[in-house]
This record gives C-alpha cells, structure tokens and sequence, in this order.
C-alpha cells in the first residue's frame, strides 16, 4: 500500500471517538507495520514528565527490554536532544546504537511535536539494510502531525 492510500486510514484511526488514545497509537502501529513490508517493528516512545528519557508506549513487534532510554543514548535518545529526523541505513555501521535484535538491520526515528514541544517520537526497525527514504520520512511527519492531534 503507498503511503498516500495510507494516509487517509491513519485519519480515520486518529479520528474515531471510540477508541483511547492507546488504541489508536496501537492501531497506527499495526496499520503501518502490516502494510509496508519493511516495516518490521513500529512503536511510540514518549518523554516521561520532565525526566529526561523516554518510555515506551505502544508497539507491534518483536519484545523488546528497550522500554526506558536515557536522552542521548541510542538513536531514539539521539533523536529526543536533536528534535530532528534520524535515518540510519545500517545500524551495524552507527556507534551509539542500542541493539534490540540481531535481525533489525535499519531504522528510522522521527520525532513528534505538540505546540512545537517534542513529546515523543515514532521509531521503525526494518529487517532490510537501507530501505528509508525521504518518502518515508515525510509520511512518518504527516503521521506524527495527526497523532499530535490526541495530545
């Protein structure tokens, strides 16, 4: 599925009344990981209050111990101090990254604002070297700019 067919879908999950805002943080997270195939482990990490790290929310994946990462630290944390969009065609090659399974081989991290505030952050592990682009970043922006609605 293109990323235009998708973009509708994310709306109307973002829109529905009858959900929580969980579920349909989940729900964006199963449509993204069932309908791009190198998107094989899609998930939220939010900043906790004023601590300076991020905790896990919702995902759909493979387990993962990864549910507390300092700011800094990995390309999540790199993200949370950078505010900017972090691509990394090969996580093999990159320094500080945490590894969270032998089979992720890339993985793209793009943060999530509110009122211009960086609360968060989607991240998306690929079992495939290099396959992000700048197509997947605008349309991880666009989902961001929609979840951002929820806050």
């Amino acid at each position: 599925m293109t990323f235009e067919n998708l973009k509708p879908k994310v709306t109307e999950i973002t829109s529905n009344s009858l959900i929580s805002r969980e579920e349909k943080l989940l729900e964006i997270c199963a449509l993204l990981k069932n309908s791009i195939d190198y998107y094989n482990w899609v998930g939220f990490y939010f900043r906790n209050g004023k601590k300076e790290e991020l905790i896990l929310g919702p995902y759909v994946g493979a387990e993962t111990d990864h549910t507390v990462i300092p700011f800094g630290k990995g390309i999540c944390g790199q993200v949370a101090v950078s505010n900017k969009n972090f691509v990394v065609p090969d996580v093999a090659a990159q320094g500080n990254y945490i590894a969270c399974s032998f089979t992720v081989k890339s993985e793209i991290v793009v943060p999530l604002f509110v009122n211009g505030k960086n609360i968060g952050q989607i991240d998306i592990d690929s079992h495939v070297l290099d396959p992000f682009n700048k197509a997947d970043e605008r349309f991880l922006e666009f989902v961001n700019q929609e979840v951002s609605k929820l806050f």
